[in-house]
């Protein structure tokens, strides 16, 4: 006889969700794994989180209502195609959770983020990896991928640990492959990060098309992470039926009034774009004058940078002797990628302080 309640055995499949640490054991010069922003948030956003504190007694606007007009309006979208989750993650959960479950399959892409694989199989369906190309998204891959039992695709883009970025010519050959009963799921958690002229249709597909659902988050430039607000977007069908599972209340009252402010101070978020694409292009340029002892990056459009150790010093050792150097960073060996770290940038004190870190194990190691 069985003494202990048993687990689904989907659910004992999954390999936990490993948060970046934020950590070193001593001192911390800079937090660059988990892929904040390093001038914060918005004045504005402050200043609406600390008002609505005077209303803690209260539950938060279900609906978010405010919030999602706010969004609709910056973006150009109708209000009632909008709904918020806490954080983007939650939407991708209940996103898998409506439309996948036991004996259906859930594609992703190959160094894709690591919640794609949990989303699946905590509801019984299987992941299937699609083959990358150049650590990014291949769209013939996916499409071949495809079976009588796919039920939803998921794509990062700009893709989360990579930083590769598929235009939309890519995107919308992706979405005309698919069976108009597949979800195509475009996750935009770095889409803000992007120069108009590198949109990639998504919102727009989301707008025309009965299978697409878009994602975005007010935790990466708009600097919320901790109060993790997302929102997503589709057609009326789609909303109505991820309304029916997602947690009520999900998104906190002052997390909704930050966000509300955060996405009207767009002076903010210009600011911080600029900030990034200065020093990601900078560390790129650092890192490729390392060439020579096998470190390498892979080109980014998001705030990161994901760089390849190919040389005496190893990704592994680099990660340890950054993070007792105070610096610390993001390795991937459970995400098929032992031989890199994943970067966030950071301050121009960030920045200097972290090549420096690694030309002295550089010289050290030789």
């Amino acid at each position: 006889m069985i003494d202990h309640p048993l687990p689904k055995p989907y659910v004992m499949a999954i390999a936990p969700y490993a948060p970046g640490k934020s950590a070193t054991g001593g001192v911390v010069n800079a937090k660059l794994s988990s892929n904040e922003n390093p001038l914060g948030t918005s004045a504005a956003a402050g200043a609406a989180f600390v008002e609505a504190m005077a209303g803690l007694s209260r539950y938060p606007d279900p609906a978010a209502t405010a919030l999602r007009a706010a969004i609709a309006a910056h973006h150009g979208l109708e209000a009632d195609c909008i709904i918020c989750g806490t954080g983007s993650d939650e939407l991708l959960h209940i996103a898998c959770g409506a439309y996948a479950g036991i004996g259906d399959e859930v594609i992703y892409v190959r160094y894709g983020f690591s919640v794609y694989d949990i989303a699946a199989r905590r509801v019984g369906a299987m992941p299937v990896v699609a083959p990358d190309r150049d650590y990014g998204t291949d769209v013939d891959a996916l499409l071949a991928s495809v079976s009588e039992r796919t039920r939803v695709v998921f794509i990062a883009n700009p893709n989360n640990p990579t930083g590769t970025f598929a235009p939309r010519g890519e995107i919308v050959r992706l979405h005309a492959g698919l069976r108009p009963d597949i979800v195509l799921v475009i996750d935009q958690a770095y889409a803000e990060y992007l120069d108009t002229a590198d949109d990639d249709g998504a919102l727009a597909l989301a707008r025309t098309k009965k299978n697409v659902f878009v994602t975005r988050t007010f935790s990466k430039i708009y600097g919320l992470a901790a109060e993790r607000v997302g929102w997503g977007t589709g057609h009326p069908d789609i909303i109505a039926t991820l309304h029916r599972i997602r947690a009520p209340f999900n998104v906190t009252a002052a997390g909704q009034a930050a966000a509300i402010a955060a996405v009207r101070d767009q002076a903010f978020v210009d600011l911080s774009r600029a900030h990034n694409l200065h020093w990601r292009n900078w560390l790129a340029t650092e890192i490729g004058k390392l060439g020579n002892a096998g470190l390498s990056a892979i080109p980014s459009k998001a705030n990161f940078l994901l760089v390849r150790f190919a040389g005496a010093l190893t990704a592994d050792t680099a990660y340890q002797g950054l993070m007792t150097r105070g610096y610390i960073t993001r390795w991937l060996p459970g995400q098929g990628l032992p031989d890199a770290l994943r970067i966030s940038i950071g301050s121009e004190a960030d920045m200097f302080g972290l090549v420096d870190a690694l030309r002295l194990m550089i010289e050290g190691s030789a």
